[in-house]
C-alpha cells in the first residue's frame, strides 16, 4: 500500500466543521486536517486521490503504470521499479546495437550471390532495429526523467503535490499585497542523506536499489494516530 490513512470505526459528525471550515484550518492540531470526501481526519501532508478516493500519507502522485498511488510506503518500491526499467532500456539497447554490428559483418563476409536474394529481408531487419533502437531510448529516457524527479522531490522534501500549492501560494500573494497569509516554509531541515533514508531505510547505501528487505521506509516519520486532538 502507498500509506492509505484508515477510515474510522464510526462515522464522525462534520457538519459544524465544515461550516466553520476557515477557522478550523487556523486550529489545526500540528498539520492535521479533514478530507470533505473522506470524512475523516488525516495527517500532515496527506491529500487525497481522486482515483483511489482515499487519502494517501505523503502523496507524491498516481501513477497509471503501476494503478496505484506513490506515497509513504512505496515510493522505495517504485524507485527501484524505474532504476530496474532503465537498465533494462539500457540493456536492450546494447542487444540491438550488438546484433546489428554483428550483422553487418556476417554481411560483409558473406557470399555477394547470397546478398541479392537476402535484400527485402535485410531492409525489414534493419527497420526492426532501428524501432527497436528509438523505443528503447525513448523509454529509458522517458522513466530515468522520472527516477531524477522522485530523488529531487525526497532530497527537498517535498512532493511534487506541495511545490504546486506553494506556488499557488506565492503567486495568490504577489497579485495581492494587502494578503497576510504566510508562505509554507519547508517541513524540516534534515540533511539529504537523512531525507533518503527515511524513504529507503537505515540499511547500507549500497542496498538501497537492491530488491532486499529492509527497516520501515519512514521510520522518523510521523507517528500517526487515527483521531488527534481537535477541539470541535
Amino acid at each position: 500500500f502507498a500509506g492509505v490513512v484508515p477510515l474510522p470505526d464510526t462515522a464522525i459528525d462534520f457538519s459544524d466543521v465544515r461550516s466553520q471550515s476557515s477557522r478550523m484550518s487556523e486550529r489545526s492540531c500540528e498539520g492535521w486536517t479533514v478530507c470533505s470526501r473522506c470524512e475523516t481526519y488525516r495527517p500532515p501532508r496527506a491529500h487525497h486521490c481522486r482515483v483511489c478516493q482515499r487519502c494517501i500519507r505523503r502523496m507524491d502522485h498516481h501513477c497509471p503504470w503501476i494503478n496505484n498511488c506513490v506515497g509513504e510506503l512505496n515510493q522505495k518500491y517504485f524507485i527501484q521499479f524505474l532504476f530496474y526499467t532503465g537498465m533494462a532500456s539500457l540493456y536492450s539497447m546494447v542487444l540491438v546495437v550488438w546484433a546489428w554490428v554483428w550483422r553487418m559483418r556476417m554481411e560483409r563476409e558473406g557470399d555477394a550471390e547470397k546478398e541479392g536474394e537476402e535484400t527485402p529481408s535485410k531492409h525489414l531487419i534493419v527497420a526492426h532495429y532501428i524501432i527497436l533502437l528509438v523505443e528503447s531510448v525513448l523509454f529509458g529516457v522517458f522513466v530515468m526523467v522520472i527516477f531524477y524527479d522522485q530523488l529531487i522531490s525526497i532530497i527537498t522534501d517535498e512532493t511534487p503535490i506541495e511545490q504546486m500549492k506553494n506556488r499557488l501560494m506565492m503567486k495568490d500573494r504577489s497579485s495581492s499585497s494587502s494578503s497576510q497569509q504566510p508562505l509554507h516554509l519547508p517541513h524540516t531541515r534534515k540533511p539529504k542523506l537523512a531525507l533518503l533514508r527515511e524513504v529507503f531505510g537505515r540499511g547500507s547505501v549500497f542496498s538501497w536499489l537492491l530488491p532486499l528487505h529492509s527497516t520501515p521506509p519512514s521510520v522518523g516519520g510521523i507517528i500517526y494516530s487515527a483521531l488527534p486532538d481537535y477541539d470541535v
